[in-house]
């Protein structure tokens, strides 16, 4: 039978199948999936099914239960990973323009600055922060930059580390960019240059685990975009707990111009620049 016929013959989850099913990925993600998602959840459940040779989610679920690569198969099913170059622009030139400028008030040149891209997808956000300071902080070769792209989805991090990306992902980069830091392969097909792969590293962290998020050390500037969405209030205070925890005293915190960290706790402090909005480590 073909992966079609299959999918035809996996059996509609019932309600309390896909009750079962969102609990299990809220409790190892913190991300809500409900009733009003049936459709993508019957979807992203059903690929998994058939690839398995599970006929039914009892079924499916028993091997989950008994299998931690199919937790992570699983998760990364689940994940919603809608990114490009230079996405959320601003945030970046006020990178370049205001933040590292008053993070190195502090710092000599040769002193460490660590960046944080999280979720980075396929890793456009962390290349992204690479180019852009290449391209705009003249004082870029002076310090040790470090940046840190994280996700749970364990394939997108494999492509990100592979570098490859089509015309979608690059519409938003300059032509004379392109041709700087991406060479041609077949078809549309473009590959970061080894220069800016290798300025950045992949880590999976799960942002609701303590113990990861621990592990990683400090940060100067995190990029957290277009994640706290997906999660409920008491996901939001864990998540921003661990983002305040994983921050240096005084550190960034960049979120996704539809979220606002003031709702969700007071241990950061709202700061205006000229080209974002951006929050700050509170402290004292």
């Amino acid at each position: 039978m073909s992966d079609a016929g299959r999918a035809d013959a996996v059996p509609a989850l019932s309600a309390d199948d896909l009750r079962r099913l969102t609990d299990f990925l809220y409790d190892r993600t913190g991300m809500i999936f409900g009733e009003s998602k049936r459709y993508f959840i019957q979807r992203r459940i059903t690929q998994r099914m058939v690839e398995t040779g599970s006929d039914t989610f009892r079924n499916y679920f028993l091997r989950l239960a008994a299998n931690p690569a199919e937790i992570e198969e699983l998760i990364n099913a689940f994940t919603i990973n809608e990114t490009y170059f230079y996405r959320e622009e601003h945030q970046l030139a006020a990178l370049g323009n205001s933040i590292l400028p008053d993070l190195i008030g502090t710092r000599r040149p040769g002193d460490l600055i660590r960046i944080w891209s999280m979720p980075c997808a396929s890793g456009e956000e962390p290349y992204s922060i690479a180019i852009w300071l290449l391209e705009n902080w003249r004082l870029v070769d002076a310090y040790n930059v470090e940046i840190i792209g994280s996700d749970i989805d364990t394939a997108r991090l494999a492509q990100a580390e592979a570098g490859r990306y089509g015309e979608r992902a690059l519409s938003r980069l300059p032509p004379d960019v392109v041709e700087r830091y991406f060479e041609r392969k077949r078809g549309q097909i473009r590959e970061l240059i080894d220069d800016i792969r290798e300025s950045v590293h992949f880590q999976p962290v799960n942002l609701i685990d303590s113990a990861e998020m621990a592990a990683m050390g400090k940060f100067d500037v995190v990029f957290c975009r277009n994640l706290l969405i997906y999660f409920d209030g008491a996901s939001r205070l864990i998540a921003a707990d661990h983002l305040f925890d994983c921050l240096n005293p005084s550190g960034y915190l960049c979120l996704g111009h539809t979220e606002s960290m003031s709702r969700i706790s007071d241990r950061f402090e709202l700061t205006r620049f000229d080209d974002a909005i951006v929050y700050r480590r509170r402290d004292g």
